[in-house]
């Protein structure tokens, strides 16, 4: 197993990985000291860097689930959640075939070991509202207001910057 840490606009990222490929990806309060990390994470690195810069909407590295069969068809599904849209827990329930899983996909979505990849950020109550996040429920109003067609416009746009 192999750790890396990142730097983001959240706080800190730790991101594990084992030879199959990523394992988890977590919000952390501290990076340890003389931490350095391990080459082969680069490309995971580098992508999180991209993300947070606006360059990046999708990720291509190589993850390694571990979970339930249903956990897996969940974090399936929410890897299909494009850049900048959000779906309910219903709506993955109904993607999935049962339109009585919400809770069940509620569950899967917070359990969910690799934050930011997978975006169970994007996943909102039927109602609308926020609902939990293991980053807590700023950093996720936070990555979907980033997301935000309307937000990338506001913190990307060439002229602002000019």
């Amino acid at each position: 197993m192999e750790t890396a840490y990142f730097h983001s606009p959240l706080g800190p990222i730790e991101i594990n990985a084992g030879d199959e490929g990523i394992t988890s990806v977590s919000f952390v309060e501290n990076i340890p000291e003389n931490h350095t990390n391990p080459p082969s994470l680069s490309t995971s690195i580098s992508q999180l860097g991209e993300y947070f810069s606006g360059k990046r909407k999708e990720f291509s590295v190589p993850l390694a689930l571990g979970g339930t069969p249903f956990q897996k068809q969940v974090w399936q599904e929410l890897q299909s959640i494009p850049f900048g849209e959000k779906r309910s827990y219903l709506d993955i329930a109904l993607k999935l075939g049962d339109k009585n899983a919400t809770r069940a996909v509620g569950a899967a979505n917070g359990k969910n070991p690799i934050a930011i990849i997978i975006p169970c950020h994007r996943v909102i109550g039927e109602d609308g509202k926020l609902t939990g996040y293991a980053g807590g429920l700023w950093r996720k109003e936070w990555l979907l207001d980033f997301e935000s067609p309307k937000k990338q416009g506001e913190l990307f746009d060439p002229l602002k910057s000019a």
